[in-house]
């Protein structure tokens, strides 16, 4: 144990800009972490475990800037893109559990005009598991229309699916947000931030928001977008489709967007429940925390075991074009057989259940592990999955367990 807290001890020193903590046990964190910013071109980043109740990593490290000139803090906020929708998703279950929400049940039965365009029979289920055919937007999104919750919901009640619902899935990349939060809002009478706020973020006590406050736009940090290859263009069938394909639903799904830019403060405080969320990845453990135990003081056993049960499994996933499987409201583990620097997997264990951000960032719970962890950086990768800068965090915590 001296040995391993030497070592520790030795890392932080070598890394000024290292700062948190890490248990002896869980070294091998630690030493992943730093190694994402002398190998993988890291620029800030954090990074948060829970085992069995306790934190046992929280660390960060670097810049909350391209130029380096403004340290990361342990109190640093950033968007952290789809990790929002199982926060989204925890908001639909805990009305499910107070008997208040079916998921069999139509929409329409919650949201009535929703019935429009032949929707009628779409079950809440398929709204959590991505098969209801409403990925995206055919009629544009005006500029900054994301804020617009009311529009919105609107257009989505009056979209024709894009398949038919149930059969098949695809990835509803930011719609699954005012979707689902819809018949959050419809059925608590709260907005979907609001709600989060009151019955998942408080009780966690979780540095996540779905809208941020005003009083915490001092803790933003801007993510660092990155411009794909042409070589990574030619071999992502969805970026392929992006380029050479406008009516197609990637196209539709990540450009039809009214210029949404995470940076700009003018979205900071809509409720874009689908990619808007920001946090850090404390605050995702944290969130994951109550999931993790299984301990019912935040969801039923019955609602965890809906999120960590495969619901919808596609060997070509409509939207990504490559095999996915999702809960009933996140990310299962999705072995896609290429190296994680293409984002193509997931490689959590069978049992455990998240999201990652586009970008990298990632975050889940691991029930039988009793694991809870949050990883957010600001350089984005190419991809929507795992990378190598995530994934060997994700592998470094297995590692220090066995």
């Amino acid at each position: 144990m001296d040995v391993r807290n030497a070592a520790i001890n030795a890392l932080f020193e070598d890394n000024p800009t290292l700062s948190g903590f890490a248990a002896p046990q869980f070294m091998p964190v630690a030493e992943a972490f730093v190694a994402n910013f002398r190998q993988h071109g890291e620029v800030g980043a954090c990074v948060s475990v829970i085992h069995q109740g306790q934190t046992v990593v929280d660390l960060w490290m670097g810049h909350e800037n391209p130029a380096k000139t403004i340290p990361w803090q342990a109190e640093t906020l950033l968007p952290v893109f789809s990790n929002t929708k199982v926060a989204t998703a925890l908001c639909l279950h805990k009305l499910v559990d107070e008997g208040k929400v079916e998921l069999d049940a139509p929409v329409a039965t919650y949201w009535p005009e929703f019935a429009a365009q032949g929707k009628g029979r779409i079950r809440v289920a398929s709204l959590l598991n991505h098969s209801a055919g409403l990925p995206a937007l055919r009629r544009r999104v005006p500029h900054a229309g994301f804020r617009n919750w009311d529009f919105m919901v609107e257009a989505l009640a009056a979209e024709e699916p894009f398949w038919e619902p149930g059969s098949t899935n695809g990835y509803h990349m930011v719609s699954f947000g005012w979707l689902v939060g819809e018949v959050v809002r419809r059925v608590s009478g709260l907005s979907l931030g609001e709600y989060f706020d009151t019955h998942i973020r408080q009780p966690t006590s979780a540095e996540f928001y779905i809208g941020l406050p005003r009083s915490e736009y001092h803790r933003f940090a801007p993510v660092i977008l990155q411009t794909p290859s042409f070589a990574s263009l030619l071999t992502n069938p969805f970026l392929r489709k992006i380029v050479f394909d406008k009516t197609s639903l990637p196209f539709l799904s990540l450009v039809n967007s009214g210029r949404f830019a995470p940076n700009k403060p003018i979205y900071w405080p809509a409720h874009i429940g689908g990619a808007g969320g920001i946090g850090n990845a404390r605050g995702m453990a944290a969130m994951y925390a109550p999931l993790a135990e299984n301990d019912g003081s935040l969801l039923s056993q019955d609602a965890v075991e809906r999120l960590r049960r495969p619901s919808m499994e596609s060997q070509k996933d409509l939207n990504l074009g490559l095999p996915t499987r999702f809960s009933l409201g996140a990310m299962l583990r999705m072995d896609n057989s290429g190296p994680t620097k293409q984002a193509r997997s997931l490689l959590i264990p069978d049992g455990a259940f998240g999201h990652t951000g586009i970008g990298g960032s990632i975050s889940f719970a691991d029930p039988d592990q009793r694991i809870a962890f949050g990883y957010a950086m600001t350089r984005l990768g190419i991809g929507f999955f795992a990378n190598e800068r995530g994934q060997g965090l994700v592998d470094a915590v297995y590692q220090s367990l066995n």
